[in-house]
């Protein structure tokens, strides 16, 4: 299995790489690298973990400008992708059309051998992508759509292409599994079995929305869905933060009606039950990970009264954070 991506302009090799047995085998090891991107292309990284018939890449990355690359892959693969933030497109002949993709967006595609040009555009790009063998990957699909059946053919006959033409938009859910993914911090074995029980906690996503036919396209505007994410964003980098629906709307210049309207219809819940549900998620992965105090916590999530705190986790979790912490556990 080999990966080349060069610039036609320069002439030269920004990355060629062949991939570890391990994508096929199971000698129950996990490899991980790191890949930094330097000017004049920006700054960032891209980082990969592998293991038996499972490759997930997740990266960040600033650019000057637009940037064209050209790749070779020797491999087939079926792909997860979520891109989070920015706008890339694919060309190849495998495609009759550019593969598109804006912030927000996922799909599942089926790559046989591909080669082509990408085009990355936006100041920021932010993707995660979890590339499957596909004879691992058809284990997962269901026979009971037509969707999937069609998929399942393409793959068998090794034409490659896109699960649905249309993209779909990263729900909260996956929003959470995808963070879960990035910041995993296990080692070794544990590392493997975590990653592995999110990866197919995505995937389980990602088909029951693709399933879910009947749902009905969004009524707001594309400039507003970018605003009602950037709250979403804003909610998930500052939790200690205090804003009112009002000071949010402004924020990212919209109204408080809209944001309101939009937050519901994009996530399916109100701005501040989901801003309640992550801060909760973070005091708990605190509670078992760090070694901060219950105080400490409630001020790095945002009540100046540890006793709110306290009461706001136990009507999430029922149980106290002082009980969850030295190891009485959830009940739910």
């Amino acid at each position: 299995m080999a990966l080349r991506v060069y610039d036609d302009k320069i002439g030269g090799t920004l990355v060629e790489k062949k991939y570890p047995n391990a994508y096929y085998q199971n000698d129950g090891e996990i490899r991980e690298c790191i890949t930094h991107l330097k000017p004049p292309y920006g700054n960032g990284f891209y980082h990969e973990i592998c293991f038996e018939n499972v490759h997930i890449g997740f990266g960040n990355v600033s650019l000057q400008n637009k940037v064209l690359l050209y790749f070779e892959a020797d491999f087939d693969s079926v792909e997860m992708h979520f891109s989070l933030k920015g706008k890339s497109a694919a060309l190849s002949e495998n495609f009759n059309n550019k593969v598109c993709f804006e912030s927000y967006q996922h799909n599942i595609i089926y790559a046989h051998q591909m080669s082509g040009q990408m085009e990355f555009d936006g100041h920021e790009m932010q993707i995660l992508e979890v590339n499957l063998a596909p004879d691992f990957f058809k284990k997962f699909l269901p026979e009971d759509s037509e969707l999937f059946n069609t998929f399942r053919n393409a793959i068998e006959k090794q034409h490659s292409c896109l699960i649905n033409p249309d993209h779909c938009r990263i729900s909260l859910e996956m929003y959470q599994v995808l963070n879960d993914i990035i910041h995993c911090d296990r080692k070794g074995i544990f590392k493997r079995i975590y990653l592995e029980a999110k990866v197919a906690e995505l995937l389980l996503l990602q088909l029951e929305q693709l399933f879910n036919t009947t749902s009905s396209p969004s009524s707001l505007l594309k400039k507003d869905e970018d605003k009602i994410y950037a709250v979403r964003d804003f909610i998930v980098n500052n939790l200690n933060e205090n804003c009112s629906l009002i000071d949010l709307a402004h924020q990212v210049g919209t109204n408080e009606f809209t944001l309101k309207k939009g937050f519901k219809e994009l996530f399916g819940t109100t701005v501040f039950s989901f801003w309640n549900d992550i801060k909760m998620e973070q005091a708990k992965k605190m509670l078992i990970e760090g070694d901060l105090s219950i105080n400490e916590i409630s001020e790095v999530i945002g009540y100046k009264n540890s006793r709110h705190f306290s009461a706001a986790f136990k009507r999430k979790y029922n149980v106290i954070p002082s009980q969850f912490k030295y190891g009485n556990g959830i009940s739910r």
